[in-house]
């Protein structure tokens, strides 16, 4: 299974604040939407072997974890994507993981909680970074993990104790928006068959 994790200091977390505002003005949320797509989607189909986790931490009630995998009983298109980021908020309980749909659930959960459940689940984790290791150089198993962040870029507290544990990896020279670095880093995966 491929995770990937996005993460959001500003995103909104809670359905009624993504209702009121724009995706811009909602912490931007077009941009947690466009990474969703380049990690999810294909041309005329869906990946079924990825697992996306959108981390926010925006008001009104952080933080938040939603995790979406696509099955066949999750009918969704690029169109919808806010739409249903907005329902799994909506249906928040507190105090629980709570499934709202097949594949999306939502809880409330830290990003470093987040990332030592995926640690302790047996999987490598790549933080994307542009000083990390050249993503073509990287030997990447099936079980993987991939982090990256807004256009603030991830939590530096945490970041300052993961990246002497964990992984930095480079998808290129150059600053690329977090939805390119999702699809980049999808390209690698399906050149190697992972």
């Amino acid at each position: 299974m491929k995770h990937f994790v996005y993460f959001s200091a500003n995103a909104v977390t809670s359905g009624k604040a993504l209702s009121q505002n724009s995706l811009m003005q909602a912490g931007r949320m077009d941009i947690a939407i466009h990474s969703f797509i380049q990690g999810i989607f294909l041309s005329h189909g869906v990946r079924k072997d990825v697992k996306f986790h959108f981390i926010f931490y925006g008001m009104p009630d952080p933080p938040k974890h939603i995790e979406i995998q696509v099955n066949p009983e999750l009918q969704i298109s690029k169109k919808d994507v806010g739409t249903l980021i907005k329902k799994i908020l909506y249906k928040y309980r507190e105090g629980e993981k709570y499934e709202v749909m097949s594949g999306c659930s939502v809880e409330k959960k830290s990003f470093l909680h987040v990332i030592e459940e995926l640690i302790d689940e047996g999987n490598e984790i790549f933080i994307l970074d542009k000083k990390g290791q050249d993503i073509r150089e990287a030997e990447i198993p099936e079980d993987c993990v991939f982090v990256l962040g807004d256009q603030e870029g991830l939590p530096k507290k945490e970041m300052k104790r993961l990246k002497k544990e964990l992984n930095l990896i480079s998808v290129g020279p150059k600053m690329y928006f977090a939805s390119q670095t999702v699809a980049i880093v999808n390209n690698e995966l399906d050149r190697r068959e992972i």
